[in-house]
């Protein structure tokens, strides 16, 4: 919420600023706010002393209008900013100063509008910038059409600037859109504009020479100066980053402009931009159906938690964000799934030693060790705190495979020596082979006092002693959210967040030595998409990579098949014949070679304020026809 809403308001200020320095030898120049609500904008101005030679117009209903002039001429330091006299308004214009109008006006009857702002002073000579700051998309798209048009035809030096919501049909864009729906505030911009494409060719055919267009993670990235950025990550303990840029990536700043000397651009950056990945190239697509459990619980509703195959057929899930009695809290039960004659039963684990405490994590690593044992790595309660360490958990030798019910954990903590390979979340824990022994390789993830880390330690197993091995060649980047998959004895590197919260595009594989461990780059052609919080599987020489958060917004990652032999990467799309939005981030993924199926549990997370979407149920995927086409 935090950093959606700091975004939104940066560049808000960020384009109105540059508008105010670029017209400053003007001797006049207006600000025309459209829908501009309570917006603080004009005091934070006059504040800053930016105002000069430069009058701000406000248009609101009649009703809000009238309540935000009420509320200036009820704070001192607001009515001496405007310098009202302090006199009741007249007609439309509630509040009036010398460089301060607040008109009650209907947007959408623009021949009420245009009387009115003439009747306030309003010069179309002058050079005007227009502000609709998420106001355009709740009028009729014919309304707001002329208006945009108006604006372009009747002002000689105009400039334009739009935040509006996009890409309203993925799964994130549905939650949103339904949100809204709710509260009888339909967005009707997006059917008809659904996309920076689309809004940019809009205000060009309405009579604007000149349009940029860019969504919030390009802003933050490209407009936003590093030293501030860093200031922003620093603020407060965060851990959202799925949600922060899946908002940012339905959200969008539109600057236009016509008729400006010299041009007006506040979109366009001195900074480094990162590499604009082209259109997916979509080799095909994968039916997404979902798997009746018929248990009841809802248990597998979750997000942030591991899956991991314990026995042939048998999935536990621990841990996680979910929904929990009712309530949405950190999970402290596990759960099992179960397959039986081609069917997914869910249920409950029951715990050995109730008492024993799990600490509720999120983020940590499960790594099967034998038929009997489990080990827990990392993971964290809230992103201030230190890491909780690792646990074992015993299952029984002997237990029905077929009922849930009949399946227990007991929980075992443990303080081996590398107790700094588990002060760590969103890393991976992987099993390695080297001279014949089995190793868990901890790679990456964050701390609480490093926002991204780019270690590793190599754990013999089963008494865990950290084992130093040498290891050659190039050092990955430091990341968290990455995938990992035991490959040929080493490990199989795979995206991830790096150091500037940026979605990594590289793949690495670790590769055993006769004297240690080398590093290699997988060259992958056409170049990986960065990504990140997706989960990943090998098969038959090849990569898959499940889901996760990218910045190509044009659609979501499904599946993408890499194969390690010639690096040729094909991207396939999910095709939800659901009955709600698929979110493939933060969910876990079993494979099963034998029947080429793919299991998709929990996922999903809160939708900036939209509400919290949890995936229902699990979802099977088959990949039958992709990987037999390989």
């Amino acid at each position: 919420f935090h950093r959606g809403y700091y975004i939104r308001a940066r560049a808000v200020d960020h384009c109105v600023q540059d508008f105010l320095l670029k017209t400053q030898s003007h001797p006049r120049r207006q600000i025309l706010s459209l829908g501009a609500g309570f917006d603080s904008l004009y005091f934070r101005l006059k504040d800053l002393g930016l105002l000069h030679h430069a009058v701000v117009y406000e248009v609101d209903f009649p009703n809000v209008a009238h309540q935000k002039a009420a509320l200036i001429k009820r704070m001192k330091e607001l009515s001496a900013l405007v310098g009202d006299t302090g006199g009741e308004g007249v007609g439309v214009i509630t509040c009036s100063g010398e460089d301060y109008k607040l008109l009650g006006v209907d947007l959408s009857e623009l021949s009420e509008l245009e009387r009115a702002l003439e009747e306030a002073g309003l010069d179309n000579e002058i050079p005007t910038l227009f502000i609709a700051e998420v106001v355009l998309t709740y009028m009729e798209n014919n309304r707001s059409d002329a208006l945009i048009q108006w604006a372009a035809e009747r002002f000689s030096q105009a400039c334009f600037l739009l935040y509006e919501q996009m890409h309203p049909e993925d799964p994130f864009g549905r939650v949103m859109q339904q949100h809204f729906s709710q509260l009888n505030s339909a967005l009707h911009s997006l059917a008809q504009y659904p996309d920076c494409g689309a809004q940019q060719r809009r205000f060009l055919e309405k009579g604007w020479t000149e349009c940029s267009v860019m969504d919030m993670n390009e802003f933050f990235t490209c407009c936003t100066p590093e030293d501030e950025q860093q200031r922003v990550r620093a603020l407060e303990p965060f851990d959202e980053y799925e949600e922060w840029h899946l908002k940012c990536s339905h959200y969008f700043v539109l600057t236009a402009s016509k008729g400006m000397e010299p041009s007006w651009t506040p979109l366009s950056s001195s900074m480094t931009v990162p590499h604009q990945h082209g259109p997916v190239r979509v080799a095909g697509s994968i039916t997404a159906a979902a798997c009746a459990t018929h248990s009841g619980i809802s248990g597998l509703r979750r997000y942030g938690h591991h899956s991991v195959l314990i026995k042939p057929n048998v999935i536990l899930t621990t841990g996680g964000f979910g929904e929990e009695d009712g309530q949405h809290c950190r999970m402290k039960n596990f759960h099992v799934l179960i397959k039986h004659v081609g069917c997914w039963k869910a249920g409950c684990v029951k715990k050995a030693n109730p008492d024993k405490r799990w600490d509720e994590r999120l983020y940590h690593t499960v790594s099967c060790l034998s038929d009997n044992l489990a080990l827990v790595v990392g993971g964290r309660t809230s992103p201030s705190s230190a890491g909780l360490g690792m646990l074992w958990l015993k299952f029984p030798e002997a237990c029905n495979a077929l009922d849930p019910d009949d399946i227990t954990v007991e929980l075992v903590s443990l303080q081996p020596a590398a107790e700094p390979a588990a002060s760590r979340w969103r890393h991976s824990t992987t099993e390695v082979i080297f001279k014949g022994e089995k190793y868990l390789f901890v790679f990456g993830g964050r701390s609480a006092m490093e926002p991204v880390l780019g270690d590793w330690y190599f754990l013999h197993t089963p008494e865990l002693s950290c084992a130093v091995i040498p290891v050659e060649g190039p050092v990955p980047e430091s990341r968290h959210s990455h995938s990992a998959c035991s490959w040929k004895g080493g490990v199989l590197i795979a995206g991830g967040l790096g150091a500037a919260e940026q979605p990594l595009g590289s793949v690495f594989f670790l590769r055993e030595l006769e004297c240690g461990f080398q590093w290699q780059t997988v060259e992958t052609h056409p170049p990986l998409v960065p990504r990140y919080s997706h989960t990943a599987h090998v098969h038959d020489g090849k990569l898959l990579l499940v889901g996760g958060v990218w910045f190509h917004s044009s659609s979501v990652p499904g599946v993408t098949v890499i194969d390690l032999m010639t690096g040729l990467c094909l991207d396939y799309m999910i095709n939800e014949h659901l009955e709600w939005p698929l979110m493939l981030h933060n969910h876990s993924s079993v494979f099963l070679p034998n029947e080429k199926e793919l299991l998709l549990i929990g996922g999903g997370g809160n939708c900036f304020s939209f509400g919290t979407h949890l995936n229902p149920e699990p979802v099977s995927l088959s990949l039958n026809n992709i990987l037999s086409s390989h």
